[in-house]
């Protein structure tokens, strides 16, 4: 008797509700544990949903201005002339002196001994000018004839009356005539170099003006290909009349001749054609008209010119 009481005693009870009690705080405790961790992993989640939010929309930007990156980036990088160039370039451009301004003569000499083709390539004229191409009043487009010719052969057509066809076919064009070759080129036929027409067909050409301008073909007053005289421009035209008009940046780009031409011959050309574009220019312009000239071969390196040998 004496041992259970000793057992089941108040001095025991008391130390048994203790041990119960402590349990119970325990487990209290931990269920307050457990919903911090659920607010925790929520306002986790909600934070992992708006950087992937922003993600999106960083990546989105980078996709739409990554072009402009790229074009940039191309700009700022500098080209290395060993992977463009072939080596019968490369050995062509050690001949010429960055540095230098060339005259007529000495350009010309250098044009030949530079050519890198197998073929009679063309010598081109590059000519920068002080102009606002914008400005109505300062663009720069007219005609010359060149003395000597280009060296190529030109496809010209005559948009005239039925009347005159037989005339304009005689002088040597290609093809000549009204309505029927109006439908000809409106059906994609292209294949001309030059474009006549008489003052009088102007009207009829508004079904085909989209073609013909934008392939630089649409014929124009100040081009010398609207006119009366259907034989003497034909003539002039395969003889190596050229037309010169600067682009959006103010630069010229003409053919005056072949490499096989004589170089008496190429400067004749080169001066009649720079001393019509100097006769061209604008009134409006005030500052220097010929800012840079340089010269040079089909796929061959260039040469610059003296704008003072003008």
């Amino acid at each position: 008797m004496n041992f259970i009481f000793k057992t089941l005693g108040p001095h025991n009870l008391s130390k048994m509700s203790k041990s119960e009690t402590t349990t119970e705080d325990s487990v209290t405790t931990t269920t307050l544990t457990d919903k911090e961790l659920l607010k925790q992993k929520k306002e986790e989640a909600k934070i992992k949903k708006t950087a992937e939010k922003e993600e999106k929309k960083a990546s989105k930007e980078e996709r739409k201005h990554a072009p402009q990156k790229l074009a940039k980036e191309k700009a700022s990088q500098k080209r290395n002339p060993l992977k463009i160039h072939s080596k019968k370039w490369r050995a062509a451009a050690e001949k010429i002196k960055k540095d230098k301004l060339y005259s007529f003569d000495e350009g010309i000499k250098l044009i030949k001994e530079t050519s890198t083709t197998k073929f009679d390539s063309s010598v081109e004229i590059h000519s920068c000018l002080g102009i606002n191409p914008k400005k109505s009043d300062q663009i720069v487009r007219a005609t010359v004839a060149l003395p000597n010719g280009t060296g190529k052969k030109l496809r010209v057509i005559a948009l005239v009356p039925a009347e005159k066809a037989k005339e304009a076919k005689s002088a040597g064009a290609i093809e000549a005539g009204e309505d029927d070759l109006i439908e000809k080129i409106g059906k994609g036929w292209l294949d001309f170099d030059v474009a006549i027409a008489t003052p009088e067909m102007m009207k009829k050409l508004g079904k085909v003006a989209k073609t013909l301008g934008q392939k630089g073909l649409m014929p124009n007053p100040k081009a010398g290909t609207v006119t009366t005289d259907i034989k003497a421009t034909i003539t002039e035209i395969q003889k190596g009349k050229v037309e010169f008009r600067a682009d959006s940046y103010g630069i010229l780009h003409n053919i005056v001749g072949k490499v096989s031409f004589e170089n008496s011959k190429l400067v004749e050309n080169l001066k009649a054609y720079l001393h019509a574009v100097r006769d061209a220019k604008p009134k409006t312009v005030k500052c220097v008209y010929f800012k840079s000239l340089s010269i040079t071969t089909s796929m061959g390196p260039g040469i610059k010119i003296d704008p003072k040998e003008i």
